[in-house]
């Protein structure tokens, strides 16, 4: 192992699944720095690993980076988080700006993601994704926050704390009631479950049982349904004259993905007119 930073993935639930090479590099790290030292000493114990840990949160980042960067060159430390990948709405960002600023070796140990397994487990379209953090905390902004959901043009992708998850679902299924969602709670623990449907079936599923709102949650959310979208008989004159425009200036593939983002209209309708149009040129 070179000197330098490793950001390496731990379990997000079972202990099994973290890599020979995660193991391997913490191993054999000098210092290994971590979000809750107490909870890290649990998965490291079990290892068999003994290292000196730092604990690198929000507002001490700046702190940590000044107390190590003389390590950074000459020893070998390892990032990780409480679970899953690190960085993934946790602190680190800074770290490793540092160490790309100032040349330092850096590299990855992929692992177990959260984000991914929802993604995976949630039978809907995941060629086109985004994560959005964690949801907001009051029901105002919770409602914002869905409202920006009803429009999307791909799934979503988001952690939701255990006392927000109900309050969520009441949310989502008054404004958006048949738009398909997942909440996947536990992912990969023993009480794992995934609860898929359209988003009032769901929350009357979490009502029917308060055990269901217990544990940690990732939803994920499917994009506006396509017969909800703009159809070709709804490519307006003024949509066509733009198309029309940007073919001389931008590529094929190029146009159609900004009439798409611009105009909420499906993506095939918009290559079959943007084609014909190329080819009457």
């Amino acid at each position: 192992m070179k000197n330098g930073l490793y950001i390496v993935s731990t379990p997000i639930g079972n202990l099994g699944d973290i890599s020979s090479r995660a193991i391997k590099t913490l191993g054999e790290s000098d210092i290994i720095i971590c979000e809750n030292p107490k909870h890290s000493l649990k998965l490291l114990s079990k290892l068999d690993i003994k290292k000196k840990l730092i604990s690198l949160h929000d507002y001490n980042e700046e702190g940590v980076i000044e107390k190590i960067k003389n390590y950074l060159g000459s020893k070998k430390l390892s990032l990780i988080s409480d679970a899953g990948s690190p960085l993934i709405s946790d602190p680190g960002y800074k770290l490793v700006r540092y160490c790309v600023l100032n040349n330092i070796y850096i590299t990855v140990v992929p692992g177990a993601s959260s984000i991914t397994s929802a993604l995976q487990l949630s039978s809907i379209p995941i060629n086109e994704y985004k994560f959005l953090g964690f949801v907001p905390k009051t029901k105002k902004s919770i409602g914002d926050f869905i409202n920006l959901l009803k429009h999307s043009t791909c799934t979503s992708v988001f952690f939701i704390s255990s006392h927000k998850v109900l309050l969520f679902l009441e949310l989502i299924s008054t404004i958006l009631p048949d738009r398909k969602i997942a909440v996947c709670k536990e992912l990969t623990k023993i009480n794992e479950k995934v609860f898929v449907g359209p988003s009032v079936e769901v929350c009357n599923k979490f009502k029917e049982s308060p055990k269901n709102s217990l544990g940690e949650f990732v939803i994920v959310v499917e994009e506006e349904s396509t017969n909800k979208k703009n159809s070709l008989s709804e490519l307006t004159p003024d949509i066509i004259e733009i198309i029309n425009k940007l073919l001389g200036k931008f590529s094929l593939t190029d146009t159609v993905e900004i009439v798409h983002r611009i105009g909420n209209i499906g993506k095939k309708e918009i290559y079959k007119k943007a084609l014909d149009i190329q080819n009457e040129k």
